[in-house]
């Protein structure tokens, strides 16, 4: 499963457990697209894991990931997850593509 967390709120990202306005979504994993309507202009950003277990969260082994991430804008990744201003994407009413390229660190 695809499970996919957008936020417009830089507090929240990339998990979103304390934003009531955030949207998320689990999907079957060879889903090619996810649509999201109805978002309010301003800046927002996804973050994608691919929760292969189904257990709702992802897994790590010494803080490294063990099941595929990624987010809008596909920044580049260090240590930790990006912040939100790396991986956000400016709505403004009108139509928005993005992909989000997949990483499998171990």
């Amino acid at each position: 499963m695809l499970r996919i967390c957008l936020t417009a709120d830089p507090e929240n990202f990339p998990d979103c457990r304390h934003d009531t306005r955030s949207v998320t979504r689990t999907v079957p994993a060879d889903r090619p697209s996810v649509r999201f309507d109805g978002l309010s202009a301003g800046n927002w950003a996804a973050a994608v894991i691919h929760d292969e277990n189904a257990n709702g969260k992802l897994d790590k082994a010494i803080g490294i990931p063990r099941e595929g991430f990624g987010f809008t804008r596909n920044p580049t990744i260090t240590f930790g997850p990006p912040r939100f201003t790396a991986a956000s994407v400016a709505l403004a009413g009108d139509r928005s593509h993005q992909v989000v390229r997949m990483r499998y660190l171990l």
